[in-house]
């Protein structure tokens, strides 16, 4: 398994249909919500598998010294194998490449302990985003 940025057009579609099949299909989150218009500032990280197929991916923006990890998503067949902590490792070295001292995240409830396992810290009371209940997590990157 490769974890790295998207290196062209059809691994970033690759991504975003998956994105579309996680949030969208799955879990019913409006379309409108998941495609804010900030894809196009964004760096797409993708999980490749060994047969070349996108089978993560999460989106990156950096805003001063911090960065937001977003739209986390990984297929059904490829989960519980540790590509959800992958991609948040390699998020994190790209934010600190970038010049990020922090990191931070919406996380879904139901996913808390996989952020709290890498080190995330939930920050402030539980939220309603696209419907679905989410907690700040930050984690330093220092």
């Amino acid at each position: 398994m490769e974890v790295r940025a998207a290196r062209d057009e059809a691994e970033l579609r690759a991504a975003l249909r998956l994105r579309h099949a996680a949030f969208v299909d799955e879990q019913g989150v409006d379309p409108a919500q998941e495609w804010d218009g900030r894809d196009d500032e964004a760096t797409h990280l993708v999980a490749i598998d060994g047969a070349g197929t996108v089978v993560g991916t999460c989106r990156l923006l950096a805003g001063g010294t911090v960065a937001k990890l977003g739209r986390l998503a990984v297929t059904v067949p490829a989960r519980r194998q540790g590509l959800g902590t992958a991609l948040l490792r390699a998020g994190e070295a790209w934010a600190r490449e970038a010049g990020c001292a922090r990191i931070v995240l919406h996380a879904q409830t139901y996913a808390r302990a996989l952020y709290a396992a890498a080190g995330y810290e939930a920050v402030g009371e539980t939220f309603m985003e696209a419907e679905i209940e989410h907690v700040r997590m930050e984690r330093d990157l220092a």
